[in-house]
C-alpha cells in the first residue's frame, strides 16, 4: 500500500518539514497541493532556480512526489482561461519530467447555467487541446471526482468522449458518497478501469453549515472506509491512497501532526481488517 499527502494539510510546513514528517509517519511520497501560501507552487524558488536542491533533498529521503496537483479546470468560460489553464499544465509537466511524477490533478470545473451537453462538449474540445501537453511530458491528467463532475456517469462521458491512455480518473472516495449518494460499488464499476489514483478523507452530516458535513480524523465519520479499501484491494488496484487533509480551507480541523500521523495507523488497521476476512 503506497501512502501520499497533499500539502493542502500541512500549510504552514516548510520542505524540511514536509520531507521529515513525511520520513517519520511512513509515507511513501507527497502530492503537491501549494506550498507555504502559493498554489502556484511552479512560480516559488523550490521548483524553478532551486529545482535542483529540492530534488536532492527528495532522493536523500527516499521519497517521490505522487502527483501535482493543479487548480486547471477543463470546463472553461473564456479562451483566456484556457490559455491560462494551457500555461499551468505546461508549467506541471515540466516538473513531472524533473521529479518523474506521473500525475497532473485536473478539476473538471463549475458548468454555472451551462446544460451537461454544452459542457461536455466544451470539455471535450478543451481537452484536445490538454492531452498534446500532457502526451509531451508523458504525464497522465487525472481527472477528479468533483465538483460538478462527482458523479460517476459525467466522469465516464468525458472519458468516451475523449479516447487516450493520458486521461484517468482520481476517485476522491469521499465526495461521491457524501455528496451525491453514489455507493462506491457503483463507482468502481463505471470508472474502475480508469481509476489509477485515490484521495481520502472521512465526514459526518452536520446539518445548517455551508457543506451539510464535518471533516473529520479517518474513522470517526461514516464514509464506508473498510468497504471502499477492501474493494480496491479485490479489483487490483495498485495505485496511490491519498490523504487529503483539508486544512486551507477548514482551519477547525485537526493539526497535520495529528492528522498525518493518524491516517498511516488507520491505513494499516483497514488493511489488516482486510487480510483477516479475506
Amino acid at each position: 500500500m503506497k501512502l501520499s499527502f497533499t500539502t493542502l494539510g500541512c500549510p504552514n510546513w516548510d520542505l524540511d518539514t514536509i520531507l521529515s514528517k513525511a520520513v517519520a509517519y511512513g509515507y511513501d511520497a507527497v502530492d503537491f497541493r501549494g506550498y507555504l501560501g502559493e498554489m502556484d507552487i511552479f512560480k516559488l524558488p523550490e521548483f524553478s532556480s532551486d529545482l535542483e536542491k529540492t530534488k536532492q533533498k527528495f532522493k536523500e529521503a527516499s521519497l517521490k512526489v505522487s502527483c501535482f496537483s493543479s487548480s486547471v479546470r477543463l470546463f472553461t468560460n473564456t479562451d483566456q482561461e484556457l490559455r491560462n489553464h494551457l500555461e499551468e499544465l505546461e508549467q506541471y509537466g515540466q516538473l513531472c519530467k524533473a521529479f518523474h511524477t506521473p500525475y497532473i490533478r485536473v478539476f473538471g470545473g463549475k458548468i454555472g447555467d451551462s446544460s451537461r451537453e454544452a459542457a461536455l462538449e466544451t470539455v471535450t474540445n478543451n481537452l484536445h487541446q490538454m492531452l498534446p501537453i500532457a502526451e509531451t511530458y508523458d504525464v497522465v491528467l487525472l481527472l477528479e471526482t468533483h465538483d460538478d463532475w462527482t458523479n460517476c456517469e459525467y466522469v465516464e462521458a468525458v472519458l468516451n468522449h475523449v479516447d487516450s491512455s493520458h486521461l484517468q480518473v482520481l476517485w476522491d472516495v469521499h465526495h461521491p458518497y457524501r455528496t451525491v449518494g453514489e455507493n462506491p460499488e457503483l463507482t468502481w464499476e463505471t470508472l474502475g478501469e480508469k481509476i489509477t489514483y485515490t484521495h481520502w478523507k472521512d465526514s459526518y452530516v452536520k446539518e445548517n453549515t455551508p457543506r451539510g458535513y464535518q471533516l473529520c480524523l479517518l474513522g470517526k465519520g461514516d464514509i464506508p472506509l473498510q468497504q471502499i479499501y477492501d474493494l480496491l484491494q479485490e479489483k487490483g488496484y495498485d495505485g496511490y491512497y491519498t490523504l487529503e487533509w483539508e486544512k486551507v480551507w477548514c482551519p477547525e480541523i485537526e493539526e497535520p501532526e495529528v492528522a498525518f500521523e493518524q491516517y498511516v495507523n488507520y491505513m494499516k488497521q483497514l488493511a489488516k481488517k482486510h487480510e483477516i476476512t479475506k
